[in-house]
């Protein structure tokens, strides 16, 4: 189910930026780091899920709350003359990573145990095979 909300989610964003208005130079830095914030919220998001305790209430609050935190640090590094928003880059991409390489982990531990469930399965209707092969012999 997540996996078509991302799916339609991508494909929404793709059609809206191909038809949408350029966004100018002097406003670039905010739309990045914003996007920045907003992907590590998602990310967090989806591990959450992965856990079985995901909050929506949480989620839309660090959802905003990381995108207006990460733009004021870019507003006021613009005022003090210092790229203050390298910091929240570095922040926010280093927890994207973490939570990818955890995610990362979920699936194919996942995987993993549907191929033991199906090699077991098979092992076992093997041996269920020779046994029926065995009594009809005998």
């Amino acid at each position: 189910m997540i996996f078509f909300a991302i799916i339609i989610g991508c494909i929404l964003g793709a059609i809206l930026g191909l038809n949408a208005p350029m966004i100018s130079y002097t406003y670039s830095s905010y739309l990045a780091i914003a996007i920045i914030a907003a992907l590590d919220s998602v990310f967090g998001g989806i591990v959450s899920v992965e856990n079985k305790n995901f909050d929506l209430k949480i989620f839309v609050s660090g959802f905003f709350g990381n995108a207006i935190l990460a733009i004021l640090l870019t507003v006021l590094g613009q005022k003090l003359n210092v790229d203050i928003y390298l910091a929240a880059i570095v922040v926010f991409v280093s927890r994207m990573f973490t939570n990818l390489s955890i995610i990362r982990r979920y699936y194919i531990e996942k995987g993993t145990e549907k191929m033991s469930e199906r090699k077991k399965k098979n092992q076992d209707e093997t041996e269920e095979k020779t046994e029926e092969k065995k009594d009809k012999k005998n």
